[in-house]
């Protein structure tokens, strides 16, 4: 690593760390932002591509035999504490960034091939809440999921917040992303036999506990707001639905992800 201690933050090569509020920016450079201690650190396990880090002096000491075996090239910017909480968001990131490269994209029938069976993937549709993307994929993470398949009307699990809401735990979940979302459930359905089932309160849905999960199954979960849209539902076989107390109608998405996930682990006898 190459180490560089600043007392400003106009360098250029620390422009990404200026902008933590563009995130879509740093995406379209085909980058993103790990912050905080623990996200950062399993980031840097991770085998991605790290190209830079800002931390302060004692974050350095902490994570430096870390640092040393990741790329020689990769620049270290070491600053005060007091400097870095100028830095939106200082709470959050505790003192330690880093700028990697968002993994190269992924088939999903790559990653068909390379998983064991029975495969349990989840699918989002128009979830731009970067928040609720990042807890769905820490959901996914904790319960086994084989793939995200993010669709074109969601945000990316890349985005910064959805990176820390993860808490990093999207550096191992492999993710695709869909052009077109209703033709890659199409896909699963008939050419992979894949059962596709929609997370949907709408009426007409089974009860969650009596829909059988334990084959393949991808489970497809949408906005609390507009649901699923229609081209999407009408690629579902089935639809479920959590059974709650009356006068409550739906549960946020990040919840009742959990939710779903698990009854398909229990079903599984995973649980």
């Amino acid at each position: 690593m190459i180490l560089r201690t600043i007392d400003d933050l106009d360098a250029p090569a620390l422009r990404h760390f200026r902008t933590l509020r563009r995130p879509e920016e740093h995406l379209r450079e085909g980058l993103f932002i790990a912050e905080g201690e623990k996200v950062a650190a399993r980031m840097f396990r991770s085998g991605l591509d790290v190209v830079s880090v800002l931390l302060t002096p004692e974050c350095l000491e902490v994570h430096r035999a870390t640092l040393e075996d990741l790329s020689p090239g990769m620049e270290v910017f070491v600053a005060s504490k007091e400097l870095l909480q100028t830095i939106v968001g200082f709470p959050l990131h505790q003192g330690i960034m880093a700028l990697g490269r968002v993994p190269p994209a992924r088939a999903i029938n790559e990653i068909l091939a390379s998983s064991p069976r029975p495969w349990l993937l989840a699918a989002l549709d128009g979830l731009t809440n970067a928040e609720n993307v990042g807890v769905l994929v820490r959901n996914a993470a904790a319960f086994g999921v084989t793939a995200m398949v993010v669709g074109e009307t969601s945000s990316s699990p890349y985005l910064r917040r959805a990176v820390r809401n993860s808490m990093g735990t999207v550096f191992r979940m492999p993710v695709v992303h869909s052009a077109f979302l209703p033709s890659l459930l199409e896909d699963l359905r008939d050419e992979h036999g894949v059962p596709v089932i929609a997370a949907d309160a709408d009426a007409g849905a089974q009860p969650l506990h009596s829909c059988d999960l334990r084959g393949d199954v991808c489970l497809v979960f949408g906005s609390e707001g507009a649901g699923l849209r229609p081209e999407v539902l009408e690629r579902c076989q089935e639809r479920v639905v959590i059974p709650m107390q009356e006068g409550v109608d739906s549960l946020n998405v990040a919840s009742a992800s959990a939710a779903v996930l698990y009854e398909a682990v229990r079903q599984r006898g995973l649980a």
